[in-house]
């Protein structure tokens, strides 16, 4: 049998990082809990930071509303968040919860709204500044209000993390931000939310995961325990993901995706991130619809590629579960690779760069914005090779295409 059906996907666990998240199908109850606490401390406003209309149709608001009036708790919502959310949107809310007087931030969503959400907190108890201060590193924060995470997704892990990212459109800059204290002081994860997400956002979150683990397996910084983490989140995303896919409610299928989110968050938490996500950010920044995940889609085989010979027995460890034929030798990244990309594919997501209206003419502008958007030099300082300017160009430039119309072994 296997371990996964000894589980009671309906008894709720305490996963205690450095947040305290209540797991389970009914976590979502939870909030009562909280609620009280916050009253107990003297905590009466609160801001909630929400996207368009999933924190209705997941059923989560009908638990929060109940919770904060049976404790008489003051709220005012800001619900304009959208996905790669704006200095401009955290102001707004900002605003809000100023104008309120909110001591501690609810967010109900995915990473946008949480990571929208965090920036608020910040900014409520640093009076006098904004989110481009925030963003563009001007200021040193010292201090965030309580933040609650009800999450809507399985795919980011900002649930469990002390990161947060917002997009400067203007500059097309999409920077991140990490401090201790913007770790949720509570999450909610519960599987029951997410049956309503589409098929084509539970491919892109799942896939977001799968990034955060075999980045945070492979940084300078990783550790045995990124390691394990990342090897059993892949696991998990390449088994229950095409479950989820053909049947949205399956909450077994979606427990697990969540699980594996949560620790690949927790993963690279503990080891932090590298190229594929350096690179990212400057493609959703110039173009904010595309999907995150989709983003790292297009990127994710031509790392593989680039980085496989640096630690091939970790690559096909935990690449495992996608390549199975790996042998941990470094002649076969190219082989990776083309695994990588062919999962992804049967998966059906098969744009590159080219597709999504990216050519051979942007390269030097995506590689400008990985080098100058503030806080990517971080990301890029943990890759395993060198991340200078002909290396990443070169990782673009391999994205325009599949890698089967270059890599022989494919």
């Amino acid at each position: 049998m296997n371990w996964e059906n000894t589980i009671n996907i309906n008894e709720v666990k305490e996963i205690r990082a450095k947040t305290t998240v209540f797991f389970g199908v009914g976590a979502i109850e939870k909030i009562s809990t909280i609620a009280e606490e916050l009253a107990a401390k003297k905590i009466d406003k609160v801001l909630v930071v929400t996207g368009k209309g999933s924190y209705k149709k997941t059923g989560a608001w009908d638990y929060v509303e109940k919770a904060l009036n049976n404790n008489k708790i003051q709220h005012v919502i800001y619900d304009q968040v959208t996905p790669n959310p704006t200095v401009d949107q955290i102001d707004e809310a900002n605003a809000l919860g100023k104008k309120l007087g909110a001591k501690a931030v609810i967010a109900i969503g995915g990473g946008s709204p949480i990571d929208a959400a965090k920036s608020v907190a910040i900014l409520l108890a640093s009076p006098g500044n904004n989110a481009r201060d925030l963003y563009e590193y001007k200021f040193t924060p010292v201090a965030a209000v309580p933040i609650i995470a009800i999450n809507l997704t399985h795919g980011t892990g900002t649930e469990a993390d002390r990161f947060a990212v917002a997009s400067i459109p203007e500059k097309d800059f999409k920077p991140a931000i990490a401090y201790e204290f913007i770790y949720p002081m509570y999450s909610i994860d519960d599987p029951a939310l997410m049956t309503k997400l589409p098929a084509n956002q539970t491919l892109f979150v799942s896939i977001d995961a799968v990034n955060h683990a075999i980045e945070a397996a492979t940084t300078k910084i990783a550790s045995p325990l990124s390691i394990l983490y990342s090897k059993e989140a892949i696991r998990l995303v390449v088994k229950y993901l095409p479950i989820a896919i053909k049947d949205a409610n399956d909450l077994q299928a979606r427990y697990f995706l969540l699980y594996a989110s949560l620790i690949a968050g927790i993963s690279f938490d503990n080891s932090l991130l590298h190229f594929t996500h350096a690179l990212e950010h400057p493609l959703s920044g110039i173009k904010p619809d595309l999907s995150h995940g989709l983003g790292l889609a297009m990127l994710l085989p031509a790392v593989v590629k680039h980085i496989y010979t640096t630690n091939p027995a970790v690559m096909s460890e935990i690449l495992s579960p996608i390549v199975p034929e790996l042998e941990g030798t470094d002649k076969e990244a190219c082989k990776a690779a083309c695994g990588v990309e062919k999962w992804l594919f049967e998966l059906g997501v098969t744009s590159k760069l080219l597709d999504e209206g990216f050519s051979e003419a942007d390269l030097d502008k995506l590689t400008a914005l990985a080098l100058e958007t503030p806080s990517l030099s971080l990301l890029l300082s943990m890759a395993p090779i060198p991340s200078d300017k002909e290396v990443i160009r070169e990782i673009y430039s391999d994205s325009l295409k599949p890698i089967v119309s270059y890599c022989t072994c494919c």
